[in-house]
């Protein structure tokens, strides 16, 4: 019970890191195995503002295995987002994941649940908008054995940091403009032992503003995560194109606009 409630202290996160560094150690003898993987993700994300600070979130996301032949997961997520201002904005909801198996022979899909908190804030500097999101995750997810549910839950709490920018390279906006991207997320759980960094996704491609209310982002987003064993990571070359759609389902007014 005492190391509960030091847990989510600086103090606790100290005594658990040197509580670590045995393991840590131990597992620089193991020989680091890498998994290279070419993959596809394709997704929809929409904001639709029911007023000038609510607003529905609803997104869906199909990653394939071998570029596009195999299916990875599906994932759908939902949610509440209310606006302070144009800059500000906080968010909460559910989603779901449906994991293909990676397993030669198996064909069940695992099911996750998650339920998510997030903190996001826009900004710009020069021509170059800049957003940062901060969103925490508590995942539950169906443990496997023998291509079959076992009954039991693997529970993660799970920190996810995310900066992206958007440069413009063209005078013209009906122009592409340049997209980077990076995000860390980490975890933390009974069953985390070895790999609190859970993995990092970085992105470059192109962003195009298709009209005020539609765009979408395509390029490049390598995906490296580390497993359980902590030795073992994949690295997932990753072909991305994801949609942005907030549409507006209010009438405007000049009162009604977040400052």
């Amino acid at each position: 019970m005492e190391e509960r409630r030091i847990s989510g202290t600086p103090a606790g996160w100290l005594l658990i890191g040197l509580m670590g560094l045995p393991g840590f150690f131990s597992l620089q003898a193991q020989t680091k195995s890498i998994n290279t993987q070419y993959q596809s993700w394709i997704s929809v994300n929409s904001v639709l503002k029911i007023s000038p600070q609510w607003g529905i979130m609803a997104d869906l996301h199909n990653r394939r295995y071998h570029f596009m032949e195999e299916n990875s997961f599906n994932f759908a997520r939902a949610g509440v987002q209310y606006s302070f201002d144009k800059h500000l904005s906080v968010a909460a909801g559910y989603a779901h994941l449906w994991a293909y198996p990676t397993t030669k022979d198996w064909h069940t899909i695992a099911h996750e649940n998650r339920i998510y908190q997030q903190l996001q804030y826009s900004s710009k500097w020069k021509s170059i908008n800049i957003l940062q999101r901060l969103r925490n995750e508590q995942r539950w997810q169906q443990k496997m054995v023998n291509d079959a549910y076992s009954g039991q839950l693997r529970f993660t709490d799970r920190v996810r940091y995310l900066v992206s920018l958007t440069i413009p390279v063209f005078k013209n906006k009906k122009l592409p403009a340049l997209a980077m991207a990076d995000e860390i997320c980490l975890q933390t759980g009974k069953e985390v032992v070895f790999n609190t960094f859970d993995q990092n996704r970085f992105f470059i491609g192109i962003r195009e503003q298709l009209r005020p209310d539609l765009s979408f982002d395509m390029g490049y987003m390598r995906v490296y995560q580390q497993k359980k064993s902590g030795y073992e990571f994949d690295r997932n070359h990753t072909f991305r194109l994801f949609f942005y759609y907030s549409p507006q389902l209010y009438k405007h007014s000049a009162t009604a606009t977040p400052k």
